[in-house]
């Protein structure tokens, strides 16, 4: 999806006939308070998981009301930036503002009157950047979710994995047999996802737990 927030009609509906040429969806908003209301209207539990699907937002620097700036700065605070890129839609007077919003981690800026096709190139890069995204944030949700889901036991074991502790030591240290803790270790790989020790405490120092 492709918002396009942009206080002039004219322009919001030439950037949709442009974007549906190239088979993209878009849905267009007059205002930075129009697009933040959408953004409110979430429900709480899909706010911290949107956007679901890779998306961009092309942004109007200049507008009444709220500017494009602020709006940018707002969805930075939100930490939506990564999963929806923002190319600037700027004129010439604008541009050094836009230039210093890319350095905050603005995606880009076009100048008006841009190339329909450059503009579209870069959307589309904008919507691979935001795939990208989404799948990592998928990733750590699911290695988190594993995690919360790991036994008591399987818990010990893990801290005594990541400590490098060989399988007869664990086994003294919980009281268990060695093929007991065989069967724990070789589990909790498995739910984990992880082949070895040094994988285990990777995941761990990422989840920020190690």
């Amino acid at each position: 999806m492709v918002y396009l927030v942009d206080d002039e009609d004219v322009v919001r509906d030439a950037l949709a006939w442009l974007l549906r040429s190239r088979r993209l969806l878009s849905e267009g908003f007059g205002s930075a308070e129009a697009f933040e209301a959408m953004l409110d209207a979430l429900p709480p539990a899909t706010q911290a998981t949107w956007p679901e699907a890779p998306s961009c937002l092309l942004l109007d620097v200049r507008m009444p009301g709220i500017s494009g700036l602020t709006l940018f700065e707002r969805l930075v605070e939100r930490g939506v930036t990564a999963s929806l890129p923002v190319i600037f839609l700027t004129g010439h007077g604008d541009v050094p503002t836009a230039v210093a919003a890319v350095k905050r981690g603005a995606f880009d800026f076009v100048e008006k009157p841009f190339s329909d096709n450059a503009l579209v190139d870069r959307v589309e890069q904008a919507l691979a950047l935001s795939a990208e995204a989404i799948n990592r944030r998928r990733e750590t949700q699911a290695k988190s979710q594993a995690l919360a889901e790991l036994t008591e036991r399987e818990r010990e074991v893990m801290q005594l994995v990541i400590e490098g502790k060989p399988n007869k030591l664990i086994a003294n240290a919980l009281g268990i047999s060695v093929r007991t803790v065989e069967v724990h270790r070789a589990r909790l790989f498995e739910k984990m996802n992880v082949k070895s020790a040094v994988e285990l405490a990777n995941l761990l120092r990422e989840q920020g737990q190690g």
